[in-house]
């Protein structure tokens, strides 16, 4: 595992996009997983800045994201398809046949699962995952105790999840209490896995996944199996780890 260490939120962003950016120059015709939340948002407002300076072109790039809250429409302003749109898609020049977010609404969730399933080994896999990391230690919506075999599948979102994200509602009801997620088997097949970590808040978890025993308890954990893996955070997440001697690239 690489670990980058960026002093802050922004220049934190601006590694990561740069990590993305070179899979892309790279090989154009890639296929990126993709991540909501807040701590992606910095590394889409740079990667959005370079297409525009042309810099930068997803013209043949093909994306696939890690999950949709369940009962939600793609317009709905919380739905993580209208999250990609706002953040990312509209900006720049990938094609929207190109996009792929599991449907909310999908009259059966677990056919809807399955079709993902497929759809990401038709793509030819996953060249690189972004990712961000809950509180608890989640990768997309991969709880603890789920089994680290599984694909796509519905989840039931653990109280902790629901009130992390009642931020982003009127009101903690309106939080979705079940989603469809890539699971932790999508996750490990992907070629390589950039995840993204900010602030001090995140600085026991990630101690917990990357310095601590591989346990269902903390699903990022996994990660440390992963051949190819680049964490790249700022100080005060990387903190703990720094302090227990990780070796980090500035």
């Amino acid at each position: 595992m690489r670990v980058y260490l960026s002093e802050d939120y922004k220049s934190m962003s601006r590694r990561a996009a740069n990590i993305i950016s070179a899979q892309v120059i790279t090989k154009p015709d890639c296929v990126l997983g993709l991540a909501t939340g807040g701590t992606p948002v910095g590394t889409y407002q740079q990667l959005v800045e370079w297409y525009k300076k042309g810099d930068l072109s997803f013209a043949e790039t093909k994306s696939v994201n890690l999950d949709e809250y369940l009962g939600l429409s793609p317009r709905h302003e919380q739905s993580y398809r209208y999250f990609m749109q706002s953040n990312l898609f509209d900006h720049i020049d990938i094609k929207p046949e190109n996009t792929h977010v599991l449907n909310g609404l999908a009259k059966s969730p677990v056919a809807e699962c399955a079709a993902y399933n497929q759809l990401i080994r038709d793509l030819g896999g996953i060249d690189l995952q972004l990712l961000g990391m809950g509180h608890n230690g989640h990768i997309a919506f991969n709880e603890p105790g789920d089994n680290f075999g599984l694909e796509t599948h519905v989840v039931n979102l653990t109280e902790s999840t629901i009130e992390a994200n009642k931020r982003f509602f009127e009101r903690r009801e309106d939080v979705p209490r079940q989603a469809l997620s890539m699971g932790i088997k999508n996750i490990m097949n992907a070629r390589r896995i950039l995840i993204v970590v900010s602030g001090e808040e995140k600085a026991d978890i990630v101690y917990r996944a990357f310095r601590g025993p591989v346990t269902p308890d903390v699903p990022a954990s996994v990660l440390q199996l992963h051949p190819d893996v680049t964490l790249v955070g700022d100080r005060a997440a990387l903190s703990k780890l720094v302090e227990a001697g990780e070796p980090v690239c500035g």
